[in-house]
């Protein structure tokens, strides 16, 4: 089934993103006080009733939040300054009132009224029971059974972090770094890495100016045969952005005061009491058994690179000197090439982004029950950005929309991610609010002869990203809160996670990888050298993986306020990853957006939720068919569906038919299980 194209309006409300800085600065005045209005009702009700505290609360999140994600998105797509600049301040004024809001004992006295009355609580669906639950308990983790001035500094403090998380972020987004290189310096990049590409002279000497957005710093670390080169580009990006060294620094210290001052020990105790894993222990013995084994498969990747660099240093006269974080990415590529015949320059001539986002698309229509129809001349924040309509599968049923913005710019949100820009839930007249999810990406932009063209591992993170789109457009559930990807932190991934199985199937390969000139599909055999490569490095890979967790949880998961977070993260990548660190000062640290961006004690969650994706597709898909329509309604119905209005376990086991395993997970990255 192919997308289809219309003009017609959609069945649900488009958002306006055609916003200026007053209409944003109103909007979040608006949002405010009548946020503070419906409080200041709740809190006077004299008979505490779910009906007259626990709805009202809910219903304001239902219908106030799509106008808080929709101004507070604009900050990372939108080309104009001033636009970026009131989002910004629109989500520190609303955090702030978000704060305060979450700490209101008036607010929580009636709240607490109806979770203490057993009459109120036994009329209640599972949903609004577990409504008024989390709700509840929210409130208590927010310091409501503190001393009012114990109170009053969490709440100065949680202020304070939401400011210092927010300047983090627009940091990152606006502090792209770049270096200049000769022809000759950038040798190994083909030829139309260098079309279009902006030039500058330098002491008499055109050069190219090479950023550290993901299209220009990727090829460049895999391809790039001068070692200076390399490194250069390295270091321009790991002393990006100084001034957020102090923030992360300071934010650490802030969030265990806040953990210390609510009876925790540490941060970490704090945020996992939430999550799968329950509690730091679970996390640290999770990474400490996965990296003694991917530990095993490293010593073995080690000793090939070692030798491709000694034998490139012995043919340059030169000593070898060991390897460095620059060297992981080109050698490993070189592996991966020698070994497999792998050439990404070969395998992305297979990949146009026009043909790799039409048969995902065709997949996930297949799979899910849907149809998705391209919306022309959208009202959209961009000239490159796309409106899509999702149905259900016989055009009856409107379901949503989402956006997807694929391309770098200026100023723009560096990476791949998705936004609820609002979520779905029930009205107060019963009607379904449709939910919107955009897709922001940087992709590898098309030149003046070629398309844009993906390599493999961004074909699987379209994947990906997609897979969190449909989350939110395919989640049906009462209350906003629980919409979509709002599960636990350390399994939201996973659905996502799970579909990136798809980008490695050779039968789902054979319907979006066309060759970009002729329209061919790949070859069998190139697919085959592709499937036979995945695993190429995983050791190394995966241990990068636990070195992002493992950094987290010695920064969030200490009594000291003043752990070192720039030299955690040198020590901690040098001796986890296998890779000597520049000589050169820098820090890495100050662009990991993770820290700053809600993975606080929570990065260790890409490697757990992969124990639960594995499961679902060897145990489901695997058996079954990747394009069984009654096993992917099973996965619509029992994991989208829910979104985290119940216990992930719950929906997995449903899934599953049991308890999930670690078995698959061991399996898929190379590993056997014990």
């Amino acid at each position: 089934m192919t997308a289809q194209m219309s003009t017609a309006p959609a069945k649900g409300t488009v958002l306006n993103f055609n916003l200026g800085p007053e209409e944003i600065t109103r909007i979040t005045d608006r949002l405010i006080s009548n946020g503070k209005a419906i409080q200041d009702r709740v809190a006077t009700q004299s008979n505490p009733t779910f009906a007259n505290v626990v709805v009202p609360l809910a219903m304001r999140e239902n219908e106030q939040s799509s106008e808080y994600y929709l101004i507070t998105f604009l900050q990372n797509v939108s080309i104009d300054k001033d636009v970026r600049d009131a989002s910004t301040m629109a989500e520190e004024r609303l955090n702030a009132f978000e704060i305060e809001s979450s700490m209101r004992e008036d607010v929580y006295a009636v709240v607490r009224a109806v979770f203490n009355n057993a009459s109120e609580m036994d009329k209640l669906g599972a949903e609004d029971r577990r409504l008024i639950e989390k709700m509840e308990l929210s409130y208590r983790r927010n310091g409501l059974a503190l001393s009012k001035d114990k109170r009053e500094r969490l709440g100065s403090i949680k202020k304070h972090l939401s400011e210092l998380e927010t300047r983090f972020s627009r940091n990152v987004n606006e502090g792209d770094g770049f270096e200049t290189f000769t022809r000759e310096e950038l040798d190994g990049l083909v030829d139309d890495f260098f079309e279009g590409r902006e030039t500058k002279v330098v002491d008499g000497v055109e050069k190219y100016i090479v950023t550290t957005k993901y299209p220009d710093i990727v090829p460049v670390m895999m391809k790039a045969t001068n070692e200076t080169t390399r490194r250069r580009m390295l270091f321009a990006e790991e002393t990006r952005c100084p001034e957020n060294i102090p923030l992360l620094q300071e934010a650490v210290k802030l969030r265990l005061e806040v953990a210390q001052l609510l009876g925790y020990r540490t941060h970490a105790e704090y945020k996992l009491e939430l999550s799968m894993a329950k509690a730091p222990g679970a996390v640290l013995a999770f990474e400490k058994d996965l990296r003694q084994r991917l530990d095993v498969l490293a010593d073995k990747e080690i000793k090939e690179i070692e030798a491709l660099k000694r034998a490139d240093k012995k043919a340059a006269g030169e000593k070898y000197d060991g390897l460095f974080s620059w060297d992981f990415r080109y050698y490993s590529n070189m592996v991966k090439e020698r070994k497999h015949n792998i050439n990404d320059d070969e395998v992305k001539e297979y990949f146009p982004m026009k043909e790799v986002t039409r048969g995902i698309l065709e997949i996930y229509q297949t799979m899910l029950g849907l149809r998705f129809v391209k919306v022309e001349d959208a009202a959209v924040w961009h000239p490159e950005v796309e409106l899509y309509e999702v149905w259900e599968a016989d055009g009856k049923k409107f379901t949503g929309h989402f956006y997807l913005d694929l391309f770098p710019r200026a100023d723009k949100y560096n990476h791949a991610a998705v936004w609820p820009i609002r979520p779905g839930f029930v009205r107060a007249d019963g009607t379904h609010e449709f939910p919107v999810a955009a897709m922001v990406a940087n992709f590898p932009k098309p030149t003046a002869s070629k398309p844009a063209l993906l390599k493999h591992s961004d074909a699987v993170t379209l994947l990906h990203e997609l897979g969190h789109v449909l989350h939110s457009i395919c989640s049906t559930t009462k209350w906003a809160r629980f919409h979509g990807t709002a599960t636990e932190g350390d399994f939201v991934e996973s659905p996502s996670q799970m579909l990136e199985n798809w980008g490695w199937e050779p039968s789902e390969l054979q319907k979006f990888a066309v060759h970009y000139k002729t329209g061919k599909p790949i070859p069998a055999e190139l697919v085959k050298r592709l499937v036979a490569a995945k695993n190429e490095g995983a050791g190394l890979f995966n241990l990068r993986q636990v070195f992002f967790g493992m950094f987290d949880m010695s920064i969030h998961h200490t009594e000291d306020p003043n752990v070192d977070v720039k030299k955690n993260f040198l020590k901690l990548r040098q001796e986890i990853s296998r890779f000597e660190n520049d000589s050169n000062d820098t820090w890495g640290t100050s662009t990991f957006g993770h820290m700053m961006g809600g993975y606080d004690a929570g990065y260790y969650g890409y490697m757990w939720s992969l124990v639960f994706s594995a499961d679902m597709f060897e145990s489901r898909f695997i058996k079954e068919g990747v394009e069984n329509t009654t096993t992917g309604m099973d996965y619509r119905r029992e994991i989208l569906l829910p979104g985290g209005s119940r216990d992930a376990m719950i929906s997995l086991e449903h899934f599953l038919g049991r308890k999930p395993n670690n078995k698959a997970f061991l399996r898929s990255i190379g590993l056997e299980s014990r």
